[in-house]
């Protein structure tokens, strides 16, 4: 394999007899490496926003949560406490009751759910690094408090600063007789708002956290909850943890970790990623017909030097493998220098954020495009090249041998 590789190394960096192939040759090169950047550059920034969006949720949803697997609620005192926290790993349980509520602040009103969670919910949670405005106060001196996404905040008017205006909560009664006045089907508690979150759009449109007393009040459970979230202690095996609960729970109960809360969100993002993948490497494609047309053209060139290797006794599959180890230089060089070149770009938008996505300021969490870089990229995106680089140069090639005889005929006459 030393023959072919070493010629074709030759005839890869010397100047060919027609410079339109060193020209084209260039443009083949640098059509690889530009697709191959591109692949890195764009799968690095999926990445970053994916690593992004995950850490907002998971700073709102926790690692574990227990739900029924029928009905919506649960009774509380069914629920082996001490069992699931004698687990190894498990540092916190926090009981939820999540349900549809009105809302009226002033004379604006929004439909919320409004999530009660009792007072082992701030002590883990991560939602108090996502405080856009006052803070995360569920209860003081007895008095129950509201934290409101902010979307909620927004169509309501919120003013966490305005301490005589409160929220008036409405939810339907579940028992008693509805009179003629159609108020006296509802239940209405008022509660203070206390603090502004932004965690996602969805979330932030949606929740209102309330103490559990204040839920279970408006909504007129006794025992029953909705769900109960567990937190996990750091480095803990979540998997092996998620597994000793459902032995312990049986199958009534549905236990599902973050990926499982989420699974539609996560499985969107992973096709879209993918789904960029594959464009840009047909795009690839495309850049690679330059690959065919310069081989093409090199075979051409060295009619004569294939001539010579045949008489010297170079047999069909020596002389395919010199232009197919050509082209395969050709792609190969490309694909590396478009790894480096896109590693290079990765790490200096990490380490400067020079791409910025609201270069004039505004509201999003971040001021420039998020990008981080994963080594399987690097290789499915070598793979992909290579395999793209490989079926570029065996066009071209496979007729070599038809070529070799004509011009072995020509010459020994």
């Amino acid at each position: 394999m030393k023959l072919p590789l070493y010629i074709a190394w030759r005839y890869l960096k010397s100047k060919k007899s027609h410079n339109v192939i060193n020209i084209i040759s260039g443009i083949s090169v640098a059509g690889v490496t530009i697709g191959t950047m591109a692949l890195i550059v764009v799968l690095s920034v999926f990445n970053g926003f994916e690593s992004l969006v995950i850490s907002l949720f998971n700073s709102f949803d926790p690692p574990l949560k227990i739900s029924p697997y029928k009905g919506k609620t649960f009774d509380v005192t069914t629920y082996p406490w001490a069992e699931i926290a004698s687990i190894p790993g498990i540092s916190a349980q926090t009981a939820v009751i999540e349900e549809k509520a009105l809302l009226r602040y002033g004379t604006a009103q929004f439909l919320v759910t409004l999530k009660g969670v009792d007072s082992s919910y701030q002590n883990w949670t991560g939602l108090d690094s996502m405080m856009t405005a006052g803070s995360l106060t569920l209860e003081f001196k007895d008095q129950p408090f509201a934290v409101v996404g902010q979307g909620v905040a927004y169509y309501l008017g919120i003013n966490t600063d305005d301490y005589n205006t409160f929220i008036e909560a409405y939810a339907p009664r579940r028992s008693g007789k509805i009179g003629a006045n159609p108020e006296q089907a509802f239940n209405r508690l008022d509660i203070r708002p206390s603090g502004v979150f932004s965690v996602q759009q969805d979330f932030d449109t949606r929740f209102v956290i309330v103490p559990i007393a204040f839920s279970r009040e408006l909504f007129e459970y006794t025992n029953e909850i909705t769900s109960i979230e567990i937190a996990l202690e750091k480095d803990s095996d979540s998997e092996e943890i998620q597994r000793f609960i459902r032995q312990k729970l049986g199958p009534g109960f549905a236990v599902k970790n973050r990926f499982e809360q989420q699974e539609t969100l996560y499985r969107i993002m992973h096709s879209e990623k993918w789904a960029i993948f594959l464009i840009l490497s047909f795009i690839l494609v495309i850049a690679t017909f330059n690959v065919i047309g310069s081989l093409s053209m090199l075979i051409l060139d060295k009619k004569k030097d294939i001539a010579i290797l045949h008489s010297l006794g170079a047999d069909k599959k020596l002389i395919r493998r010199i232009f197919m180890a050509e082209g395969l230089m050709v792609s190969l060089s490309g694909a590396i220098a478009g790894l480096v070149l896109g590693a290079v770009i990765c790490f200096v938008q990490q380490k400067f954020g020079i791409v910025r996505i609201n270069a004039e300021g505004g509201s999003f969490l971040i001021s420039s495009y998020p990008v981080q870089m994963q080594w399987l990229d690097f290789l499915y995106v070598f793979i992909t090249v290579s395999v793209i680089g490989m079926l570029a140069a065996w066009i071209p090639v496979r007729n070599t041998g038809k070529v070799d005889y004509r011009v072995t005929t020509i010459h020994s006459r």
